[in-house]
């Protein structure tokens, strides 16, 4: 049966090897008689317009082709409808793609068409803009401002290098105010991560049980006062053993307020730049659909995608 597909691509993203998996699944879904539309985006905000053109034009499937923050475009367009989303990660990190189980590569692709499975999406909202991934608060939102006041296109892991260092010497602890679900959680200087996915950059397990499909927000205080602590922190979550320290809370929620009595504390979404302080976070439960790869016998939803760094630093 004749289908079409809406192909929506950030040129300023990804790799040659994603290039190639993007031109072969379009010559793929061509031979099959497929109709195909493929648009290239000019921003961020341009791939959720395109988003939401397909969405009142008879698409059947929308092929997202990008990083986490045109992947995120596209699914907060789409929020409330039906119209299923598959992503091609394209870009340094690719979050909500390896928590879905999706690595880029052709032959898994072509196989999620064929027998792939529908899973609901949840998204975080702060101050009414959407999230997929992670919201930060404090230190790790520092270096995003910091990374975008130059960022020009595509970036690296190399990229953050410089900007992690600088943010480290040079960063305040701002005391940060936290409640959730109207219980008053932090009032001193934390680190804040809100997640509706169980990983961060380089895979950090800071929410590790997060569940993007569960109508939970999971959140991680870390409470920080110095770079000392900041260390001990980030070598106990490396070493997945963050719960040891009294000075680490990690639950889940459905509603968050954030505040500070301190000046311009950055915030982060999914990479970007986010609002500025004070925070309202809840859960819109189920607000797109994501196409995964089979879910293995015993699993409700097909499981993270492992080493994925190290396989694409080692296979390109």
């Amino acid at each position: 049966m004749q289908q079409t597909y809406q192909f929506i691509v950030n040129p300023k993203s990804g790799s040659t090897g994603k290039v190639s998996t993007l031109i072969r699944l379009k010559d793929y879904l061509h031979k099959q008689g497929h109709i195909i539309h493929l648009d290239l985006t000019k921003s961020l905000s341009h791939a959720g317009e395109l988003a939401g053109k397909a969405k009142n034009n008879g698409v059947n499937l929308i092929v997202v082709s990008g990083g986490d923050g045109t992947v995120r475009s596209v699914v907060e367009a789409m929020a409330g409808s039906k119209l299923p989303i598959l992503i091609l990660p394209g870009g340094t990190e690719n979050l909500l793609a390896q928590e879905l189980g999706i690595d880029g590569s052709f032959h898994k692709t072509a196989k999620i068409l064929e027998k792939g499975s529908l899973r609901n999406l949840d998204l975080g909202s702060v101050n009414g803009r959407l999230f997929m991934a992670i919201t930060g608060v404090g230190f790790d939102a520092e270096v995003i401002r910091r990374i975008n006041q130059f960022r020009s296109g595509h970036i690296t892991h190399g990229d953050y290098i410089w900007p992690i260092c600088r943010t480290f010497w040079e960063y305040k602890f701002p005391h940060i105010y936290v409640k959730a679900d109207g219980r008053v959680v932090c009032d001193e200087p934390a680190l804040v991560f809100i997640g509706n996915i169980s990983r961060y950059a380089v895979g950090l397990p800071i929410v590790p049980h997060a569940d993007c499909s569960d109508g939970r927000l999971d959140v991680c205080i870390y409470k920080c006062s110095r770079r000392r602590e900041l260390l001990l922190h980030s070598a106990r979550t490396v070493c997945h053993c963050a719960e040891m320290s009294k000075k680490v809370m990690r639950f889940n929620c459905t509603h968050l307020s954030i505040d500070s009595s301190d000046f311009d504390v950055p915030v982060q979404m999914d990479g970007d730049p986010g609002p500025s302080l004070p925070l309202d976070i809840t859960i819109v439960k189920s607000a797109a659909q994501v196409m995964t790869p089979p879910v293995p016998a015993g699993q409700h939803y097909c499981p993270p995608v492992r080493f994925y760094h190290l396989r694409r630093w080692i296979f390109g």
